[in-house]
């Protein structure tokens, strides 16, 4: 015990040791991205080698979740000091993932197969970048990568963002072929014996024994539904749903809120620029326009008041009439002119009748040829309080719906990363924590119970099950507790039942061979016919299961209770008279129909047998050949007259046994026949008398059916031989 502890405290020692690699390593990696990408960023070069890290950390460690973390860390890391990249942490880890793959399948050590690693980085890289670069800055962006793609772009007619990606494309395939071909080497001086200390323990299945895991993918394969495959996608799911739920609420929150910033500015605009409206000048102003005087003050003062709310897309004065908007002033740069008729949009129509009257409106939203806008109206009234034009200004909600979708953008770029880490975890957690351990436990308990039949495997699958070791401190393993005493307890019970059955089995076994005995002393020369029809049965049995004959009939019960039965097959004579049993000559008619009485009594003492007993009883075979194994399979046997399947299988087993004892052992009233005469005999009867079936595998067995008789029969020993 104390040195199983021991080895327990070794092996635990070196998981830890094997982890604090793996972490080390991670940190690494993290180390040389960050490093390389900041000395990058100084320098104002066109790439980071923020994978540099990454790649190794795959290529050393050879596991997902090392590879993936340094990836990420490596993005937040960066963001530090250059902000965009935070939004690549999702791409850094699909190039962890593609890097895992082709170390696991050793594909680096093929020229072809590495260059196609470098291929699909690449692309990867240089796809989600360019699409980055596009949504953040589009053609406005000022590094050098951006001038030389328009510069491309204009020389080869390309569209830009496909001039991009070919850029981008050149550059990171430079970056990931210097990349593999510096790890490539690094590998070649690394020593073997410390890249394979990263495989001592698998990261994510620390809790559960090394032999738990030789059981876990068999039992797996056979389930349709996993359970780490549902709690996975459980964890998706409601990540997902969480994810969108947020951002609506938060987008929502955003567009109301600015919506509202937005909406006041323009109240703010048009109250301060109607204070510049002379009233009593209006109708001037649509007659004459500018000719009249301080028409070009006042709209001098609305093109600032426009200018200083940048809000503010467009600022102007209206009268409204039945027919349409008489334009007054108009800040646009194409404006309308005054005394211009506008008839109304769509959206104002509910609110005529109150512009008419000269109320204030509520804001209202319109999207035309002007773009999407909301437009708030203030009233310009004179000195006796009547409305007599509206200070109008438009915001334009283009602005504020192309910002939510760069948001959109860039908060999906900074999830995507963080989403892919967190299910990792979760399948980590899950495998190590649940799945795992379920799986080991549940195969370990499968093959406990499908050898239930043969106590030593029985107990050898108690110790796997022990040696499973699974030390999570959670429900699971103090179910793993209660199997492992629950299937020791009832390995004992069942050994000790099984003794038990194997003591009431030799007694039950020596009852018959009493009976049989009985019986058989009574007849004066059987000549151990008991013992020999037994091993004649055994033969044919064995014969029948191996050629596959009867395969529904014929079970490992079937024979047991066909061959232990075999000695009652004759209880029956126990009836008859010892003038007629052993009578030396030919039986006359009267004493013929008495000895064929034995069949039907022997069925009679093995029921009465069968009634005291309850459940099922090899009994019931010996019924069925103490009863039947003189009919014939044409139908002219005894007592009932059966014929081909019609018989129990038994019955006509033990009618080639017996017959054949009959004729090579000697009897009072005939000696035994030589051994081709007898087979012949039995050859002759397949078909009428035996099954044909039963008969073959007799003949087929020939020297085996020698050997009982060179034991049994030493008066024709001879010709055994």
């Amino acid at each position: 015990m104390r040195n199983n502890l021991k080895a327990q405290e070794k092996a635990g020692s070196g998981k830890i040791k094997t982890r604090t690699r793996r972490i080390l390593l991670s940190f690494c990696g993290i180390f040389i991205n960050v490093v390389l990408s900041y000395i990058a960023y100084r320098l104002g070069l066109p790439l980071y080698f923020d994978a540099f890290g990454t790649v190794l950390v795959a290529a050393v460690c050879g596991f997902l979740f090392p590879a993936i973390c340094t990836a990420l860390a490596t993005s937040v890391l960066c963001a530090f000091f250059y902000w965009p990249a935070i939004y690549l942490s999702f791409f850094n880890i699909v190039i962890a993932v593609v890097s895992v793959v082709f170390v696991r399948k050793n594909y680096l050590k093929k020229i072809r197969m590495m260059l196609a690693s470098i291929l699909i980085m690449t692309f990867i890289t240089s796809v989600s970048v360019s699409f980055l670069q596009y949504v953040l800055y589009g053609q406005q962006d000022s590094f050098l990568v951006a001038r030389n793609a328009n510069a491309f772009s204009s020389a080869s007619s390309l569209p830009y963002i496909l001039s991009l990606c070919f850029t981008n494309f050149s550059l990171y395939f430079i970056q990931y072929g210097f990349i593999t071909i510096i790890i490539k080497l690094l590998l070649s001086f690394i020593p073997k014996s410390f890249l394979e200390s990263f495989e001592a323990d698998s990261w994510n299945r620390r809790i559960i024994s090394d032999t738990a895991r030789q059981y876990i993918s068999d039992n797996q394969e056979k389930m349709k539904h996993p359970l780490h495959e549902k709690i996975t996608l459980t964890v998706i799911m409601s990540s997902v749903i969480l994810v969108i739920m947020t951002g609506s609420i938060a987008l929502r929150i955003y567009f109301d809120t600015t919506k509202e910033q937005k909406t006041q500015n323009a109240w703010n605009c048009v109250r301060i620029a109607a204070d510049y409206i002379e009233p009593d000048k209006i109708d001037d102003y649509i007659k004459y326009g500018n000719n009249v005087p301080g028409y070009n003050e006042t709209y001098e003062h609305l093109k600032k008041i426009q200018t200083s709310f940048m809000d503010v897309s467009y600022l102007y004065v209206l009268r409204i009439e039945e027919n349409g908007c008489r334009f007054i002033f108009d800040t646009d740069n194409v404006p309308y002119q005054s005394g211009e008729l506008v008839p109304f949009d769509k959206e104002f129509l509910p609110y005529i009748q109150a512009l008419l009257e000269g109320k204030e409106i509520e804001p209202v939203v319109s999207n035309n040829f002007f773009g999407w806008l909301l437009t708030v109206y203030y009233p310009v009234t004179d000195k006796n309080g009547k409305c007599v034009c509206y200070v109008g200004a438009d915001v334009s909600m283009e602005y504020i719906a192309g910002y939510m979708g760069t948001f959109i953008v860039k908060v999906l770029f900074i999830m995507a990363g963080f989403f892919v880490v967190i299910v990792a975890f979760t399948i980590w957690n899950v495998g190590n924590s649940v799945s795992y351990p379920i799986s080991a436990i549940a195969a370990c308990v499968d093959m406990f119970s499908d050898s239930s039949e043969n106590q030593k495997e029985l107990e050898e699958n108690v110790r796997r099950i022990r040696s499973l070791n699974i030390n999570s401190g959670d429900e699971i393993q103090k179910l793993y507790d209660a199997i492992c005493r629950m299937t020791l307890s009832q390995s004992g019970q069942i050994r000790d039942i099984r003794r038990l059955s194997e003591s009431t089995l030799k007694m039950q076994d020596g009852l018959i061979i009493t009976m049989a005995d009985m019986v058989e002393n009574r007849d004066s020369d059987t000549g151990a016919h008991v013992q020999k029809t037994s091993a004649y049965v055994k033969i044919i049995v064995e014969g029948l299961k191996k050629k596959g004959y009867y395969p529904q009939r014929i079970t490992a019960k079937f024979m047991s209770d066909v061959v232990r039965s075999a000695p009652l097959h004759d209880v029956g004579k126990i009836n008859i008279s010892d003038s007629v049993l052993n009578k030396p000559g030919k039986l006359t008619d009267e004493e013929f129909a008495i000895m064929k009485t034995h069949t039907t009594a022997g069925k009679e003492i093995l029921e009465k047998a069968i009634a005291s007993v309850q459940g099922e009883s090899y009994l019931k075979e010996a019924r069925n050949m103490a009863a039947y194994h003189h009919e014939r399979w044409d139908g002219k046997g005894y007592p009932e007259g059966l014929h081909g399947e019609v018989i129990p299988l038994s019955a006509r087993i033990m009618a080639v046994a017996d017959v054949f004892d009959a004729l090579a052992s000697p009897r009072v009233y005939k000696p035994a026949f030589p051994l081709e005469k007898a087979l012949a005999i039995i050859q002759e009867g397949s078909g009428t008398q035996f099954d044909p079936k039963c008969v073959e595998v007799f003949m087929d067995s020939i020297s085996e059916v020698k050997k009982v008789l060179k034991k049994y029969n030493s008066e024709i020993s001879g010709s055994a031989d």
